[in-house]
C-alpha cells in the first residue's frame, strides 16, 4: 500500500466528526447516507464508501441511508435499483427501511430552485453549452458573466415556470445559481442547477422534463432527510462550498455538513462507470457479472464472501487522501476467511490415467477423508477408491529436475488419503509421442491412517476415481488489465491494456463424486489448486462449471 500518510488504523473520520460533535452537535442523531446513481452497478469502491458511511452511523448509535440519486433520467433503470439494494443487502450493509429516492423530492427541490430566483441567486441563461464552457474560464482565467446573468426576477420565475412547462427544447436554456464568475473554485462559477431533458423517469414518467444538477439536489435531500455527515470522497472537496452555499442560502436549520475521505484504488483496477460499460459493451467481458470485474456482482458470481470484503476494508483503515493498495491484500483476506470455512476436494484439472495393475479389477472401497485439515469440525467424507485413477497430468515427469518430488517412473509416492503407488509404465501416443497412461502398482499395507510406517516418501498426490469422478470445467482467473499500477479514471481507453489470457478455461477437469451436490455460489478447495465456487450463472445439473476464486499461494506477506 502507498501510505503518505494516507490513512491510519485510527479512524481520523470519527476523530474529526466527535471534536465537531462535542462543540457543536446536533439536536438530531447521527445520519448518514449512500446515495448512488441507478445508472450502473455498485463495485470495490463502492463497497469503501458504503462501509464509510454505515459504519460511521454506527459508531454514533445512528441511522444509515440509501438514497438513490435519480434525477437523469436518460441513464437510470429499475433494473440497476434492485441490483444495488440486493447487493447492499448481501454485503452486510442492509438499510433495512430507510430506502430513499431523490426523485421522491422533485417538488421540494423545484421549490427550493423557486425560492434561490425569488431572492436574486439564481437566473435563466440562455448560453449555448459551448458559450458556458467558453464564458466559464479556467483555473488561470477567470470567469466573466453571462449576458443573461442580471434578468429581472419576475423574468427569471416566467422562464422558469415555461421550463417545467416544456416550452424549450433540451440545452435551450437552463437556471444557474449565481454567485461568483471570478471565484478561484470553478465549481461556485454560477454552476447550471438545473436542465431541461425530455424523457421518461423510470418512476415518475413524464411529470416532469427539468431536473436538478446532483450539486444543487444533494443537499437538500441530505437537510429533508435529516442527515447530519454527508460523507464523500476526495473529488467532491471543491464542491463541498457550494453544498455549503445551497444549504446557507436556503436558510436550512441545522444543515447537514460535508466531509471528505480519501478514495480506494487498487492496482490493476479500475472502476469508473465509462470504462467497465466499454468492457461490457464491447464484449471484452460476459456482462456486468463477469468475474473479473471490480463489481459487487462479479466478485459474488466469482465466489468472494462479503466476510472477505469487509475485512479487506477494515484492514486498509480510514484514507485520509488519494491511496492506492495493492489488490493482493484483497485475495488475502479472501483466503483467510475461506480457509477455516471450505471443504477440501480432490479436483484434477490435466488429468492422466493411471491403472493399478495389482488391484482388483472390481474392486471399490471407501477411503474417510478429512473435509478441512485445519477445522476438525467440518468431519470427514467418503471417497471411492478404485483400480483406474486419474492423477494431474502435471504431476508425473519421465525425466525429473533435481527436487521434483511427485510420481516418477520406477519411483514412489503417496495418493492422498490413500496408498503409495509405484510407476512401472509408460504408455504412449505412437504419432504423438504423448503419454497417454500411466500403469502402477500398490501397496495394500501403505493404506492412510492404517499407522503404517514402514518407510516414508517425500511427495502426496492428488488422485480421483476415474468410475466416479464428476466431468466439469474449470474457469482460471489472471488480472483483467495488463498494468499492475492504480489506472486512474480519466487515462482513456483502457480496452486496449486488457489481459487476452485473463481467463482459461479448463474442460473436462475430473473432480471427486462428492462434488455432484454442489449448491449454486458454495464454496470449495481444490487441493493444491485454490479455493473455486460454483459458477450459479453458466452451471448447470448438465455439466457443472467451477471458477477459481482465488489460488492458495499468497503474496501479500511478501
Amino acid at each position: 500500500m502507498d501510505h503518505e500518510n494516507s490513512h491510519s488504523t485510527e479512524n481520523f473520520l470519527y476523530k474529526l466528526i466527535s471534536e465537531e460533535l462535542e462543540k457543536d452537535s446536533f439536536s438530531r442523531e447521527m445520519c448518514t447516507r449512500f446515495p448512488p446513481e441507478p445508472n450502473g452497478y455498485l463495485h470495490i469502491g463502492s463497497a469503501y464508501a458504503i462501509h464509510t458511511n454505515y459504519t460511521m452511523a454506527q459508531k454514533f448509535n445512528g441511522t444509515f441511508h440509501l438514497r438513490f440519486d435519480d434525477t437523469n433520467p436518460l441513464k437510470e433503470d429499475l433494473a440497476y435499483v434492485n441490483a444495488i439494494i440486493e447487493d447492499i443487502k448481501w454485503l452486510g450493509y442492509d438499510p433495512g427501511e430507510h430506502i430513499y429516492y431523490g426523485s421522491d423530492y422533485s417538488d421540494e427541490i423545484y421549490n427550493a430552485a423557486v425560492t434561490l430566483i425569488k431572492q436574486g441567486k439564481a437566473y435563466v441563461c440562455d448560453l449555448s453549452p459551448d458559450e458556458m464552457r467558453e464564458y466559464r474560464g479556467t483555473l488561470t482565467e477567470l470567469g466573466k458573466n453571462s449576458p443573461y446573468r442580471d434578468r429581472a426576477v419576475e423574468e427569471n420565475l416566467e422562464l422558469f415556470l415555461n421550463m417545467k412547462k416544456g416550452l424549450y427544447p433540451a440545452s435551450a436554456k437552463v437556471l444557474r445559481a449565481k454567485i461568483d464568475m471570478k471565484s478561484p473554485n470553478l465549481t461556485m462559477r454560477d454552476p447550471v442547477i438545473y436542465r431541461i431533458i425530455h424523457a421518461a423517469h423510470y418512476r415518475t414518467g413524464n411529470d416532469w422534463c427539468i431536473y436538478p444538477m446532483y450539486d444543487f439536489a444533494h443537499p437538500i435531500q441530505d437537510a429533508i432527510e435529516g442527515i447530519t455527515y454527508s460523507l464523500c470522497s476526495l473529488e467532491f472537496r471543491d464542491h463541498r462550498p457550494l453544498y455549503e452555499w445551497v444549504l446557507h442560502e436556503l436558510k436550512l436549520p441545522e444543515p447537514p455538513r460535508q466531509r471528505e475521505f480519501g478514495r480506494l484504488n487498487l492496482t490493476g483496477v479500475v472502476t469508473s462507470k465509462r470504462f467497465l460499460r466499454q468492457l461490457v459493451e464491447g464484449g471484452h467481458v460476459d456482462g456486468w457479472d463477469d468475474p473479473r470485474l471490480p463489481t459487487i456482482r462479479g466478485f459474488r458470481r466469482r465466489g468472494f464472501t462479503p466476510d472477505s470484503i469487509r475485512n479487506f476494508i477494515e484492514e486498509i483503515g480510514s484514507i485520509r487522501a488519494y491511496s492506492t493498495v495493492d489488490i493482493s491484500l484483497l485475495d488475502h483476506c479472501l483466503r483467510q476467511d475461506l480457509k477455516d470455512k471450505t471443504v477440501s476436494v480432490m479436483a484434477v484439472l490435466q488429468p492422466l490415467k493411471v491403472v493399478i495393475t495389482n488391484y482388483p479389477e472390481d474392486g471399490l472401497e471407501w477411503l474417510s477423508i478429512e473435509n478441512n485439515s485445519e477445522d476438525e469440525s467440518l468431519g470427514r467424507r467418503e471417497v471411492p477408491f478404485s483400480r483406474t485413477i486419474y492423477i494431474e497430468r502435471s504431476d508425473f515427469m519421465e525425466n525429473p529436475p533435481k527436487g521434483f518430488h511427485r510420481l516418477t517412473l520406477n519411483s514412489e509416492v503417496r495418493l492422498k488419503g490413500a496408498y503409495f503407488i509405484t510407476c512401472e509404465e509408460v504408455n504412449k501416443d505412437a504419432n504423438t509421442g504423448e503419454i497417454t497412461e500411466l500403469r502402477c502398482t500398490y501397496d495394500p499395507l501403505t493404506k492412510s491412517g492404517t499407522g503404517f510406517t514402514g518407510r516414508k516418501v517425500k511427495g502426496t498426490i492428488h488422485w480421483v476415481s476415474a468410475d466416479h469422478a464428476v466431468t466439469a470445467d474449470v474457469h482460471l482467473y489472471e488480472k483483467l488489465l495488463l498494468d499492475r499500477v492504480a489506472a486512474q479514471d480519466d487515462e482513456g481507453d483502457w480496452t486496449d491494456r486488457v489481459n487476452p489470457d485473463s481467463l482459461m478455461i479448463v474442460q473436462d477437469a475430473k473432480i471427486e463424486s462428492s462434488i455432484a451436490e454442489a449448491l449454486p455460489e458454495q464454496k470449495y478447495q481444490f487441493f493444491r489448486h485454490g479455493y473455486f465456487c460454483i459458477d450459479s450463472k453458466v452451471s448447470s445439473t448438465d455439466r457443472l462449471v467451477f471458477n477459481r476464486i482465488v489460488p492458495l499461494k499468497d503474496s501479500w506477506n511478501k
